[in-house]
């Protein structure tokens, strides 16, 4: 009877509160309603955060990206004059071509070899290579040369790394200095200079 009596209890308090619940009153349903952050008309930004409709967005540069400038500049020259570029502060050394010393043409001839371009061996023979061009139309790439110390030939040699105007600048590695970055304007450069050859058509 107790069993019987607790049934008809609990399905009387059921009908009602399911009653009361349709007219409007109070329900007997306790459960905590779920706030879900969907936009709304009144949202001034209803656009999710992860949105997958977004672009994303690539960072393809890199500290090591080397820039041209100039549309006229071969990609090239541009990638010589950086490693060269890597080798300034080295010391000079006879025969040298390696960051432990270089001579002149021993950095023109490992810079280029690194691109499978094989230059002879000293800067006498390197201005042998490829077509003589005057200095106004000398571009970054080209090997400039020059005949000092009362030689009769040309034995120094470095590679083009900025033209403007009339001022050349060019990576070489020197007997005082070691590789540095020296301009024609210079006197004692201005005074010493042979040609300019170009080496990459």
């Amino acid at each position: 009877m107790k069993n019987l009596f607790k049934i008809a209890l609990l399905l009387f308090v059921c009908n009602n509160s399911f009653a009361y619940g349709a007219t409007g009153g109070a329900s007997l349903n306790t459960r905590k309603s779920i706030h879900l952050n969907l936009p709304t008309e009144t949202d001034p930004n209803p656009k999710k955060k992860n949105d997958t409709k977004d672009k994303s967005i690539i960072n393809d540069k890199n500290a090591t990206d080397i820039i041209i400038e100039d549309s006229g500049d071969s990609y090239l020259a541009e990638q010589l004059i950086n490693v060269a570029s890597d080798n300034i502060g080295s010391t000079y050394r006879g025969g040298g071509t390696t960051k432990d010393g270089f001579d002149c043409s021993g950095l023109m001839y490992s810079t280029f070899n690194q691109f499978n371009i094989t230059l002879p061996r000293s800067s006498y023979e390197m201005a042998e290579v490829g077509t003589t061009v005057d200095k106004e139309n000398a571009k970054k790439g080209d090997l400039i040369f020059f005949i000092n110390r009362g030689q009769k030939r040309i034995n120094h040699v470095g590679m083009v790394v900025e033209v403007n105007g009339d001022d050349i600048k060019f990576i070489h590695s020197s007997t005082q200095s070691g590789v540095i970055i020296s301009s024609l304007k210079e006197s004692y450069y201005d005074r010493t200079f042979k040609q300019i050859n170009r080496v990459l058509q």
